[in-house]
């Protein structure tokens, strides 16, 4: 089942505190991104944050479940969701932790007949 619109956008405007996040659209999904970092998903209209030692730390006992079929579990943020500051904080330490993306390999060339 593919993510309510809507629900993507009240995401975005929970996580409006957090500088530089970005949002886009993949295979029907949502990734959250900040400085090339994706920090969650929200799939199925339910938002998945990327697991760290420092957000556990703050959730306490985190609910983990995969976003996705075959994906590794992340936070399951549920009850938390209407809390705007603790929802920014959760998503700011994230970033804080999480390591820079590798970078992209240039494109080859295709080889001219």
């Amino acid at each position: 089942m593919a993510t309510d619109e809507k629900f993507v956008v009240y995401v975005m405007d929970q996580l409006e505190g957090v500088e530089g996040l970005t949002m886009r659209k993949m295979f029907g999904e949502y990734a959250l991104f900040k400085e090339g970092k994706v920090l969650a998903l929200i799939c199925n209209s339910q938002l998945f944050i990327k697991p760290t030692v420092s957000g556990r730390n703050f959730i306490g006992t985190p609910v983990e479940a995969p976003p996705y079929k075959g994906a590794k579990p992340s936070f399951l943020i549920d009850d938390e969701l209407d809390n705007k500051d603790w929802l920014c904080q959760l998503v700011s330490l994230t970033y804080e932790e999480l390591p820079q993306p590798k970078p992209k390999k240039p494109k080859k060339e295709k080889a001219k007949p």
